[in-house]
């Protein structure tokens, strides 16, 4: 069958939004019944593609919707509306291990959808498409501002929602691979929360001295945002991912200097030496290293490193002396580390010490480690580099299934939003800026 390209009607609205944002994938114009492929295809900042491609069959009017139409194969199928960007992934003959992160959130994530006759499953670039559109989606609302930060030798970027606020703050930390990773903070910032993002394992003061951080590091961090002329003092919590995790549990509970209005864990654990340094605690998780186990491609599973949760009161966060609301988000195929078994032990802790009101649980069935912001695409696996010395490179096993962790990623931005805008703005006074939620 011939089409003429210019008979196609694409449309994807909004074609300019925020990366957690749904958007609507029309095709017109077309015979009832007429077969084509919906591909997308995305190029990284560090040069890699990836694509994701759908089959759909036009109705009696000669359209798709593919918020609403099925999906009869591809890189998803049913009716997913956003399949096209959390499926995802690396072209036919990238190199394996890939992530995507996005590194600078001045820019937006380009994605070109486009339309294809027939129901075709490789060789896009070489075909000609019927109709094309290219898509932007942003970490940054418009407004947003991105500050750098040097006050404490900090290395870290603030995000400040659009107005003049004030804002309730967050600390954003992320796990054990180092660096500053903005885009989780940018993203918060554009839901009227202040965050700010801090890199605590490969900061430029270790860089310097060769020494890891201490808690100084972390109440400096918190000290900035509660000082900070747009930020209310007495509203801030920490968000952790993995190893982030374990310092946002830590600083919770015995911090005297931190005082959070609630705390968000997500893949981590409160396992760890009481009153241990950062380093020490790395070194508490690699003593066990002889419990590293691999899969049959030769992926690292560090989960038994933790395993059995220790029962030395000595060994982990002291739950039962909590006081702010706690938000533990945790995927049960997590095979990077035990954070259902610890999310348990925790709340069997809080229940003894009677602060379990506290506590909140997302456990998420075939999810991985990486629980990321919506619509990123899945990665089971991926090139992991430590921040031991010398540095090791290694393909961790992240775990997860591609559909159950894409709709965990979605469930879980969208409550702990919810969890965050209850304990940050809840009770506030009128007057207070909410123009971005």
């Amino acid at each position: 069958m011939s089409m003429k390209p210019l008979c196609v009607k694409l449309s994807v609205q909004p074609s300019r939004g925020l990366v957690d944002e749904k958007f609507t994938v029309l095709v017109q114009n077309l015979l009832p019944g007429f077969q084509l492929t919906v591909h997308a295809l995305h190029q990284c900042e560090d040069g890699h593609s990836w694509e994701a491609f759908a089959h759909y069959t036009t109705d009696a009017t000669g359209t798709v919707n593919v918020s609403q139409d099925p999906s009869l194969d591809g890189t998803y199928s049913g009716v997913e509306p956003m399949g096209l960007l959390w499926s995802l992934r690396p072209v036919p003959g990238s190199k394996s291990g890939l992530r995507m992160r996005k590194m600078n959130v001045q820019t937006p994530m380009v994605v070109t959808i486009s339309v294809y006759q027939g129901h075709q499953m490789e060789g896009f670039l070489d075909r000609v498409s019927l109709a094309s559109v290219v898509v932007e989606r942003w970490y940054m609302a418009p407004g947003v501002r991105r500050v750098p930060i040097t006050d404490g030798k900090l290395t870290a970027t603030l995000f400040l929602p659009s107005g003049a606020g004030p804002f309730p703050g967050l600390l954003d930390l992320w796990g054990r691979g180092g660096k500053l990773v903005e885009y989780r903070a940018a993203l918060l910032a554009s839901h009227g929360i202040a965050s700010m993002a801090l890199d605590y394992l490969t900061p430029q003061i270790t860089k310097e001295t060769g020494k890891m951080v201490d808690n100084d590091y972390f109440e400096t961090a918190y000290r900035v945002l509660e000082q900070h002329p747009q930020i209310l003092g007495s509203r801030i919590a920490m968000l952790g991912l993995s190893f982030g995790t374990s310092v946002t549990l830590r600083m919770a509970v015995y911090s005297q200097d931190v005082k959070l209005s609630c705390a968000v864990c997500i893949s981590g654990s409160h396992v760890q030496p009481i009153g241990g340094s950062v380093e020490q605690i790395l070194a508490y998780f690699n003593r066990n290293a002889d419990k590293t186990r691999f899969d049959e491609n030769n992926q690292v599973i560090w989960r038994d490193l933790l395993l059995p949760i220790p029962t030395d009161p000595s060994l982990k966060v002291d739950m039962g002396g909590l006081q702010c609301p706690l938000l533990l988000v945790v995927g049960e195929d997590d095979q990077n580390w035990p954070a259902h078994e610890c999310a348990m032990d925790m709340k069997e802790m809080m229940e003894r010490a009677g602060n379990s009101h506290l506590l909140t649980v997302l456990s998420y069935k075939n999810a991985g480690h990486l629980i990321e912001p919506p619509f990123m695409p899945f990665a089971r696996a991926s090139t992991f580099k430590t921040v031991t010395n010398p540095p090791t490179k290694v393909m961790a096993l992240w775990g997860g299934e591609l559909v159950a962790h894409s709709r965990a990623q979605e469930d879980a931005w969208r409550k702990m939003l919810v969890f965050l805008r209850e304990n940050l703005y809840g009770g506030m006074k009128h007057g207070a800026s909410f123009s971005n939620l």
